[in-house]
Order: C-alpha cells, then structure tokens, then sequence
C-alpha cells in the first residue's frame, strides 16, 4: 500500500478508539438528582450539551403536566441567541446536532396507586425493532397526590426491574407536581418516598415538585402551601408572576407563544423545568454536575534533524497532560498503535534508526477526559 492508504487506515483505527472512549453507559456511581438548583445553563459545558445531542436518544411519556419542560426547552430552542445549540426534535428523529426526542412516546402518564401500565407499555416500545431508545423518561399527572406508600413501591419496583431488563438504557424517575397541600400533606411525604429510595439506590431523579417549590432566588413557597401553578398562600400570591414584575426582560420569564401555553402554570416554571431538562441530559452524557469538559485538541509539528525527530504539540487551555500515540509503518491495524503518558511534556525528541517510519498523532487530557486526536503525521527516517 501507499503511505496515504495506510494514512487512511491509521486515522480510521484512531476514530474508532475515539469512538469507544465516548461510547455512553447508563451506569451511575451516585444519585444524580435534577431539582431547583439544576437550571442555570452557564454552568453547563457546551461540551457535554453536544454529547448528549450526540450519544442520547430519549422517549418521554406524559401527559399535560410532564409538557412542561418540553415547553421550556422549545422557548430555549427558539432563542436565536443560543445558535442552536439547544434544538431538539420532538417526533425523534435522529439529525445532526440535534437532541433526539420521541416526545408522548409512549401514550399515556405513570397512572395511579400502583397502575404500572405505563412499564408494559415501556417495554412494548424498547422491543419494537429498530428501538433506538437509551433514555426513558416518564412524568407524573395528578398520580401522586393520592398515591399510597405501597402505590409508589410499586412504581420504584417497576422502574427497578426496567433497568435490571435494560441496562443499556438509563431510566428517569419523577416526582409529582404540587397540589397546595404543604408540607404535611401527601403529596410530600410520598415525593419523599421517591427522593429517599433514588438518593439511597443511585437512581436519575428529575424532582419535578422541588423545581416548584422555589423560585431562581432560591426562596422557599411549599410550607406556604405552594401549588402546580405557582400560587401559595391559599393562591392569594403567585411567586412566578411576582418573580418576573421584579426581574422585568428576564429570559426565565419568556413568553411561550400564547395565553396558558405553559400547561396548569407560568412560563418561568416551564422555563426553568426546561433548563433543568437540559442539566439532566448533560449529566446522563457523562457530566458530572460540577466540573467542565475535556480539552481541545492540540497540534502536532514534526522535525527531523539526520536520525533525529522532534515531536511538538502547543499548550492546550485547561490540559493537565497530553499522550503520544504512534504506530510503525507499514502499518499493520490497531493493536500496533502504542501510546505513552507524557505528563506535562509538550514535545518528546528521540535518535532512531535509518529507514525508521511512524505514524503519530498526539492527545491533551484533564480530568474530565481525553480531547479527540491531533492532526495526524507521518515521517520516515532518510
């Protein structure tokens, strides 16, 4: 073969490596629970948004209630501001940059006291062929306030035993929206059911009821008898309209189209649930919750000098180190590539022999993980 053939195949092995490094697993070391303090996007890294447009396909069955955050994000998605970086396709479709979003799929909400229709549904749906699904996120209507303690285990049962049946998918689970009874009622002991089993067995947990119980000052209304609408004493007050007369040309306070788009609510409750949608994606991409994203790609110089190479690579914003991946020509496929740590080095010189020829190619990590490959060189010892 030519050099630019086995160039081709060197760059086709490390796109594949790439590939596997950034292949996505459901498996979740700790709780990730999405609540009230999980809606400021700045905190997000661009990357991880990207990751999960890239890696995610996810079904959402609902139905008025749980069109709240869909609402939000397509207020987010019509921000010109934003250069689509938040779009989504809500009939889940799989596009290019686009977060792929089967939206009232399947039918239907997670029912009442015990009703778990909504799992045989769920499983009807993944075994379909051509099922492309790894998110599963399913919402709540009125189903919690009259629920029982052994109506929401049969719920966590069912969630528990959709994730033993599909591992590779990561399964979403809810609380259900205010209903004005406070602190003692129901409703909150029962959400609490479901925060405490998610917290202690490691589960995704988006709290639909704690992003209602806020404001984005972070001021507490459930003891206050906070409702699904926003109102609190005895609906005499509505925090999300006091929010927004006080923080007039808010982008939380965006208006969704037309009176009452935001089902049962405001539209900075729709705003924020939808900023929140967004937190959990990002950290069923892989995203911690705190830190931020690999760093780029470096660019790699190669010098030779009679028997000499020098190999250089600029510093990269936000890298702790970099790695030098190389590979013998004629190259022979992927077990011949080598790789070594180099730490905070940004360029490695060595004596080799005449006739000696490398394919190399160099990477930056941080602890988040690796960026993508450097350009890649090839040179031959004369």
């Amino acid at each position: 073969q030519n050099v630019y053939g086995l160039v081709k195949r060197f760059i086709s092995s490390l796109s594949i490596l790439c590939l596997c490094a950034f292949v996505y697993s459901p498996s979740f070391a700790q709780p990730v629970i999405i609540d009230h303090k999980c809606t400021d996007l700045s905190k997000i890294p661009e990357y991880w948004i990207n990751q999960a447009k890239s890696q995610l396909r996810v079904s959402y069955g609902h139905t008025s209630h749980g069109s709240q955050p869909i609402t939000g994000m397509e207020t987010l998605m019509s921000d010109t501001s934003h250069n689509h970086l938040y779009d989504f396709s809500g009939d889940g479709s799989v596009k290019s940059g686009v977060l792929s979003l089967a939206d009232y799929t399947p039918d239907g909400d997670l029912g009442h006291d015990g009703d778990t229709t909504w799992a045989d549904n769920t499983r009807r749906y993944l075994n379909e062929s051509g099922s492309s699904r790894n998110v599963v996120v399913w919402s709540w209507c009125g189903g919690v306030s009259d629920n029982t303690e052994a109506g929401i285990n049969a719920y966590l049962t069912a969630m528990n035993q959709l994730e033993t049946e599909y591992p590779s998918v990561a399964f979403v689970y809810m609380t259900g929206h205010l209903d004005g009874s406070g602190v003692s009622g129901n409703l909150h002991v029962r959400n609490n059911q479901i925060r405490t089993y998610c917290n202690v067995n490691n589960k995704v947990l988006f709290d639909f009821a704690d992003m209602e119980s806020y404001n984005p000052d972070g001021d507490y209304f459930l003891p206050l008898g906070a409702d699904d609408g926003c109102y609190y004493n005895e609906r005499a007050n509505n925090w999300a309209r006091e929010w927004c007369r006080s923080h007039s040309g808010s982008d939380l306070c965006a208006g969704c189209g037309y009176e009452d788009c935001c089902a049962h609510s405001q539209p900075l409750n729709c705003n924020l649930k939808g900023r929140a949608f967004w937190w959990l994606m990002a950290q069923i991409a892989g995203w911690d919750g705190t830190s931020g994203a690999p760093p780029s790609a470096p660019t790699l110089a190669v010098v030779l000098s009679d028997t000499s190479v020098t190999l250089s690579w600029n510093s990269v914003a936000n890298a702790t180190g970099y790695t030098l991946h190389y590979a013998p020509s004629p190259y022979t496929g992927p077990d011949s590539i080598r790789s070594i740590d180099l730490g905070n080095q940004t360029g490695i010189s060595a004596v080799l022999w005449k006739g000696a020829a490398f394919f190399v190619a160099a990477t930056a990590y941080n602890s988040v993980g690796s960026s993508g490959y450097s350009n890649i060189e090839y040179f031959m010892i004369p």
